[in-house]
């Protein structure tokens, strides 16, 4: 089911139907922001709701704390993503994926007995760090290259005939006093039928 046809079944009977949407604005970096502010969004409530899951498999028994608040950051993190203001939340995300990195490490070690578990999350945040810098990379560029330009709409005055050719025209179309009457009422016109 397209966009059309859902946006169609909530039209009341009077509005215009849409038969065709046009192309997207999103560019390519857009929707991978955000994928990636969607997925901070689940990553970050998993981490809320389900720490001790988490840290058990990993082999960091005792850091529940940290990974709940590591959820609270990913939620920031997704939330910024998603908004205007992108690029700031996919800094956030980038800075995050450094830390997370970093708390990895210790789970590494070959006396981790969860070692396995804690190398596939360690390739996993690797691969989801490079789609972050790969994001904000694009985001920040786009970003950058609107920041500070003025568009000029001098050329533009509101009017398809012209200003000049619009003067005047509400004067010479003032409807008739008559046509501020009320209508009658249809209800009470055939009482004494």
């Amino acid at each position: 089911m397209t966009l059309a046809t859902l946006s169609n079944l909530a039209r009341s009977p009077g509005d215009p139907k849409v038969y065709d949407t046009g192309p997207s604005s999103l560019t390519p970096a857009d929707n991978l922001a955000r994928f990636l502010g969607w997925f901070s969004l689940a990553l970050g409530l998993t981490e809320l709701i389900a720490p001790g899951k988490i840290t058990q498999s990993l082999g960091l028994s005792g850091k529940e704390g940290l990974v709940r608040a590591y959820g609270a950051r990913e939620i920031a993190s997704g939330v910024q993503t998603l908004s205007m203001d992108k690029h700031i939340g996919l800094a956030g995300r980038v800075v995050g994926d450094l830390i997370d990195i970093a708390t990895l490490m210790p789970a590494l070690s070959p006396r981790n007995p969860a070692r396995g578990n804690a190398m596939l999350a360690f390739g996993a945040v690797a691969a989801i760090t490079v789609l972050d810098c790969i994001a904000y990379g694009s985001v920040a560029q786009a970003h950058s290259r609107n920041r500070g330009q003025t568009r000029d709409y001098s050329d533009r005055s509101g009017f398809p005939r012209g200003v000049e050719a619009s003067r005047g025209l509400a004067k010479q179309n003032v409807p008739a006093l008559s046509d501020y009457r009320q209508a009658p009422n249809h209800a009470t016109r055939n009482v004494a039928a």
